[in-house]
């Protein structure tokens, strides 16, 4: 599971642990039977992360509870390290875990994520894992600064090793700016055909997630016609002047429309005399 920061990733696979400890569909997910999860966390105290949990298991009651279970010992044991891989295979022993959530990836080793030698041997330490507890993995990681919109395994941060390893690969990406509690899904799969991207919203009460129906398709974005009445109104929200990428990221969130259509857009404003440019800035005609 990846993602740029903050854009609910660690929220998501809390709700998938629990709909897989619970047996229960979540999220466009169907879950056919319960699973035995240990979930390896390592962004907040124990009892934040727990508080969290309980957040969000008003949503699914106590079906989860017999088999959730959290690694409290997590914090500073590195997969890469002998130790460190001993003490995850215990923790799933003991848990007779089924699926294992690590959370985020880059909290479990001290290695250069930029190196493909390095990181060849943590995704060798990650197949060890998985194999020895015969359990699911399941892993948190960040995407590069710059991705395309057709990248997803090989958006995932670091060396291309990562994307050697893994099995299936969800992307969660914000859609819109303006469209702050809905997060659009992506996935490819190493042995099957992917679902349709899928949109999905947050209740900030629960801090669950629920189905929002399919993400717009490519064509229907490609098709959509933004008007010269929607430049002059993220002109005048940007103050009735601005510069012209500030301009364009107002207009492409305001009409949650591609680059190539803001630009389009403001071309024609220009030439319909909506706005008017000099000195380098667009503004509104006096």
């Amino acid at each position: 599971m990846g993602g740029e920061p903050k854009v609910g990733k660690s929220l998501l696979v809390a709700n998938l642990a629990l709909a897989l400890a619970s047996g229960k569909d979540r999220a466009g997910f169907s879950i056919p039977a319960a699973r035995r999860v240990l979930v390896c966390q390592f962004e907040l105290p124990t009892l934040q992360f727990v508080s969290r949990l309980a957040s969000m298991r008003r949503a699914v009651g106590s079906a989860a509870d017999q088999n959730l279970l959290v690694d409290t010992r997590a914090g500073g044991n590195l997969l890469n390290a002998p130790q460190g891989l001993n003490h995850f295979l215990n923790a799933a022993r003991q848990a007779s875990a089924e699926v294992i959530v690590l959370d985020p990836l880059y909290s479990t080793h001290d290695q250069d994520e930029n190196d493909t030698r390095s990181m060849a041997a943590l995704c060798q330490s990650l197949l060890r894992l998985r194999d020895a507890s015969k359990a699911a993995l399941i892993v948190v990681h960040h995407v590069r600064k710059s991705i395309g919109r057709e990248e997803i395994g090989s958006a995932f941060r670091g060396s291309s090793a990562l994307h050697a390893v893994g099995d299936s690969y969800l992307l969660l990406t914000r859609p819109s700016a303006h469209l702050s509690a809905t997060v659009e899904l992506r996935f490819q799969f190493r042995y099957a055909a992917p679902p349709e991207p899928r949109l999905l919203q947050l209740d900030p009460h629960t801090l669950c997630f629920s189905a929002a129906g399919l993400a717009p398709s490519k064509a229907a974005a490609a098709r959509k016609k933004v008007e010269p009445e929607h430049v002059t109104q993220a002109l005048a929200g940007l103050g009735q002047q601005a510069r012209y990428n500030q301009l364009r990221q107002q207009v492409m969130d305001l009409a949650d429309c591609s680059r190539r259509t803001a630009q389009l857009a403001i071309a024609e404003a220009c030439r319909q005399g909506s706005i008017v440019q000099a000195d380098g800035k667009y503004r509104l005609p006096f």
